[in-house]
């Protein structure tokens, strides 16, 4: 599979540094195969295999310990019977009750450098974080790229899924990467990519939400989930989602819709951008637009007719700057919107996404709150159209096109 150098270069600058590596992201986005590379390399470098463990707790031969108790049984005389350094890897470490208290210890013995993954962004308890203040950092691994989607395709020798004889062949991978998203085990699948969708999708709502977090009314909880999905693109508030479900009377409170948001950020499958006054400079509360973290999840939730391909379009764009760590805001200028507001080491950009500028109309309302900004960062209208039209300094692009050269040092 393809190498994920993106993430190898930022874990590189950690290998045998006095911090726990800890990577964090939607479940088969590839966080095992991560490892396996982070093991590749230290086999590289002179590493002896003998002196690295990996436990990954959803393999059989791992996935019947539940306590930290169990834990120790097989990692301390591991330990114990090496002098040399080691290296230690726990795949899915959420599952184990009281993990934070084991890997503490071993984290304070000598001679140990730490690796865990886990599939929830609430993986380091609060106690955990204050036992190991400045001692941690967490890697947030996204599925793939539309560039490493290119790349995998090319390692297995697959032409496009879907054939359009009047797009190219590049617009053709682009409509299946829009449509099936950026999860390794859906793109190398040529069949039943829906069902593997449906897997994941069922296996982050039962295991990582429900059972998790011990939800009792499913039903209800599906109903939120859907409407978040079918809202991608939308300012959504509590508030309002509250009175969408009484007005479908169904009981509910503002605080178990708070909890449940949280619960699916938590799990990684979606992620929120909040609302900025542009001109104020300040946070408007209460107002978010929520993404998945994977558009495949579109398709395999919501009927042909549901889907709105101008926001899945904006989803990829969000998900593509958040793996290049953008702080990102939806931008508000004299009640007029702005998608995403960029900001990474004091520089800022200013970004639209539409999926075809094809009347005047559209093309006022993209530009149109870009030309209102002042300032001199730069500001993009994103788009699948072939004929551009930039102006007055706002840059129009093909968003096929951005997302194939996309360089943040070069953008800003």
């Amino acid at each position: 599979m393809v190498k994920r150098k993106f993430y190898l270069e930022k874990i590189y600058n950690f290998i045998d540094k006095d911090v726990i590596k800890i990577i964090t992201g939607i479940r088969r986005c590839g966080k095992s195969y991560l490892f396996k590379s982070i093991i590749q390399e230290l086999e590289n470098k002179g590493i002896n295999e003998d002196n690295i463990l990996l436990i990954d707790l959803e393999l059989p031969k791992y996935n019947s310990i539940k306590t930290r108790e169990q834990l120790d049984e097989i990692v301390v005389p591991f330990l114990e019977s090496h002098e040399k350094k080691v290296y230690l890897f726990f795949d899915e470490i959420q599952n184990v009750k009281d993990w934070e208290v084991s890997i503490n210890s071993y984290y304070k013995l000598e001679n140990t450098d730490i690796y865990i993954t886990g599939s929830n962004s609430k993986l380091m308890s609060k106690e955990f974080a204050t036992l190991l203040t400045g001692r941690y950092v967490n890697i947030e691994l996204y599925p793939f790229s539309f560039n490493e989607f290119l790349d995998y395709k090319k390692e297995l020798n697959q032409q496009p899924l879907i054939t359009n004889e009047l797009n190219s062949n590049l617009e053709n991978y682009f409509e299946e990467y829009q449509q099936y998203g950026g999860i390794p085990l859906t793109i190398s699948s040529q069949q039943d990519k829906e069902l593997i969708l449906n897997g994941i999708y069922s296996s982050i709502i039962l295991n990582d939400i429900v059972e998790r977090y011990e939800i009792r009314n499913i039903g209800l909880f599906n109903r939120i989930v859907k409407y978040i999905i079918e809202n991608t693109g939308n300012v959504i508030s509590a508030n309002a989602l509250y009175k969408y479900l009484k007005h479908e009377k169904l009981n509910i409170t503002k605080q178990t819709i708070y909890n449940y948001l949280e619960y699916l950020e938590n799990a990684y499958l979606i992620s929120k951008a909040s609302k900025e006054d542009l001109i104020g400079k300040k946070e408007i509360t209460g107002s978010e637009k929520y993404y998945l973290l994977d558009t495949g999840f579109y398709k395999s939730q919501l009927d042909e007719k549901q889907r709105n391909i101008g926001h899945i379009l904006e989803n990829i764009m969000f998900i593509e700057l958040k793996r290049h760590g953008y702080k990102i805001t939806v931008g508000n200028i004299n009640n007029y919107e702005i998608d995403f507001v960029c900001k990474k080491n004091n520089q800022k950009i200013y970004i639209q996404v539409s999926y075809l500028l094809e009347n005047d109309e559209t093309i006022e309302r993209e530009f149109r709150p870009l030309l209102m900004i002042e300032d001199n960062y730069p500001k993009y209208v994103l788009s699948m159209d072939r004929i551009l039209q930039p102006q007055k300094g706002i840059k129009h692009e093909n968003i096929i096109n951005f997302l194939k050269n996309f360089n943040h040092e070069k953008i800003v």
